[in-house]
């Protein structure tokens, strides 16, 4: 990046359209927004936005953590799954190309910054993955000298979002390890099945240490569970980030 760039960050929501719509799995998409040419988001990996909407007369909005890196020219992106009680989420899925969002931020959330562990693990839930995928793509792309643990539990194998990229990691990478647990597996399936308990945490994280975080995100029951777990595990209150 030049020296040119624009850091965009706003309180008040600002309009931005829609470019590009990618079918990520039967229920999340990516969409691709747009941002003039030498402008990106002011945000570290892991920070969010709220999109704000007014849906049968009411005023709503929603965080979403962009699953673009930080520092794309250009565009940033939202990867959102679509839940029939999520009034946002459905709106963003009926959104087409050339329509516009109203977004303000980003805000900071649990994030990450260059240089805070040489080992992090990533438990997610679902659609919780959506927090960690800039994170996980900043390390990897800046070849950071960090070794990654991701845990990711999903109902079935249709609900991996960006399993490709995660396969393809651990392929690509020697420091990036993946760990899926699916509660409805298909025959043959050789991995975790049912829910992450403390056996699978201990088995397919870094152990506590002064150069170990984790990140954690889910449902919130999966999320306060898991946090108690972790923290009885070892794990500092410091060491636990909920982005």
């Amino acid at each position: 990046m030049s020296g040119s760039v624009t850091r965009i960050k706003s309180k008040t929501p600002l309009p931005y359209e829609l470019t590009a719509i990618h079918r990520d799995t039967h229920d999340t998409k990516t969409f691709c927004f747009a941002l003039p040419d030498d402008a990106t988001l002011d945000m570290l990996p892991g920070d969010f936005l709220y999109v704000h909407a007014t849906i049968d007369g009411k005023t709503v909005k929603r965080p979403y953590t962009p699953s673009s890196m930080p520092g794309a020219t250009g565009y940033f992106d939202l990867t959102v799954k679509r839940y029939e009680t999520g009034v946002v989420s459905k709106y963003l899925h009926e959104r087409e190309p050339g329509d516009t969002v109203l977004m303000s931020g980003p805000n900071p959330g649990g994030h990450w910054v260059d240089g805070m562990a040489k080992q992090v693990g990533f438990v997610a839930g679902g659609t919780g993955i959506t927090p960690m995928i800039a994170i996980i793509r900043w390390i990897l792309a800046q070849s950071l000298p960090v070794e990654l643990f991701l845990v990711f539990a999903n109902k079935g194998e249709a609900d991996i979002i960006f399993r490709d990229e995660w396969d393809e990691n651990v392929r690509e990478h020697a420091s990036f390890h993946c760990h899926y647990i699916l509660e409805q597996p298909p025959q043959g399936w050789s991995q975790g099945t049912g829910r992450i308990t403390e056996a699978i945490l201990r088995a397919k994280l870094p152990p506590p240490s002064p150069d170990t975080v984790i990140f954690l995100c889910g449902p919130p029951p999966m999320t306060d569970a898991l946090e108690t777990t972790l923290k009885a595990m070892g794990h500092s209150e410091q060491a636990i980030i909920l982005p």
